[in-house]
């Protein structure tokens, strides 16, 4: 890829070349499938959790490792492997990762469709902030007001529950620290996740397998349907989390944020509108308040944007 002067420009970490336009189509594309993931996690909620999110990571490897074998890449995932950096770095993302995926999960088939979306509402604000504390971005006035609505927001619903929004808490806080830790880490979108996925797989393999000696398990034996949605969960997980990976890694994190409406959107109408879980006029207002600050802040980028894209 060349500049504006004709110079070649040198490669972007993790081999991957960087494009605006293909990471927001990427992300967008990651967000939208995540706002529709109610629908499929409901179809397992006999299923417990731990035992869906075990399935999602064995099925995700062996098909990120075909991935990898098809194009070429085995060799870069067993490098990352080796290096003791990336590895620590994949640990911590694994924890993250696989943390949110448990609870989001057990939120959705225990009819907490909405603090799950709250959850994700929060998390470009909480990318706002990582930002700010580990990037040295600037906030503007507009994204401080922003931000401070989204804290007010969450102390109305503090209240109103008698306790904090923990499942929307852990699970803004938790993924805000995935996207900042993928976004540092110097491996692609491919590599990075099949590293994730492998190095939790012998522990979700040990724990399928004391399921099946005790006789709990779920696969096959609970008919073929269940079985195929179980092992759809790698389809399901590698899929959006590719595109979401590959786009935070081409836009800034600012604009990953923005982007993220989407998923809690979905997620919000569904439990709204197909699940009709209780909507209180608290709820109502701290959401109303959610919205006004990404309101806010997508303006204020909008302008920002805007300011500083070249004429042409």
């Amino acid at each position: 890829m060349q500049d504006k002067t004709g110079a070649q420009r040198p490669p972007q970490p993790g081999g991957e070349k960087r494009g605006p336009a293909a990471g927001v189509l990427a992300a967008g594309g990651a967000f939208a499938l995540w706002g529709a993931s109610p629908l499929y996690w409901k179809a397992l909620e006999d299923v417990p959790a731990p035992e869906i999110v075990a399935h999602r990571v064995l099925w995700s490897a062996l098909l990120l490792l075909g991935m990898g074998a098809l194009t070429g890449r085995l060799g870069e995932i067993f490098d990352a492997l080796r290096d003791r950096k990336l590895r620590g770095t994949f640990a911590l993302t694994t924890l993250l990762l696989s943390g949110n995926w448990v609870l989001y999960i057990w939120a959705v088939n225990h009819g907490f469709i909405l603090q799950g979306s709250l959850g994700y509402y929060i998390n470009p604000l909480v990318n706002v902030v990582l930002g700010v504390i580990f990037l040295r971005e600037r906030l503007r006035r507009a994204q401080i007001f922003a931000v401070a609505l989204a804290v007010l927001a969450v102390l109305l619903r503090t209240l109103s529950l008698g306790e904090p929004p923990w499942i929307a808490l852990f699970l803004g806080i938790t993924f805000g620290f995935y996207g900042l830790l993928r976004k540092t880490a110097a491996a692609g979108a491919l590599v990075g996740l099949t590293v994730e996925t492998l190095l939790l797989a012998p522990v979700c393999l040990l724990f399928l397998a004391v399921l099946e000696l005790r006789g709990t398990g779920a696969f096959l034996h609970g008919g073929p349907a269940r079985d195929l949605w179980l092992a759809g969960t790698g389809v399901f997980t590698t899929i959006p989390l590719l595109l979401f990976i590959a786009g935070a890694r081409r836009i800034t994190l600012a604009t990953l944020g923005l982007m993220q409406y989407l998923a809690p959107s979905g997620m919000f109408l569904l439990a709204v509108l197909h699940y009709r879980e209780p909507f209180s006029p608290s709820q109502g207002f701290a959401f109303v308040l959610i919205w006004t600050a990404l309101a806010l802040y997508s303006l204020d980028a909008l302008r920002a944007h805007r300011r500083i894209s070249p004429r042409v």
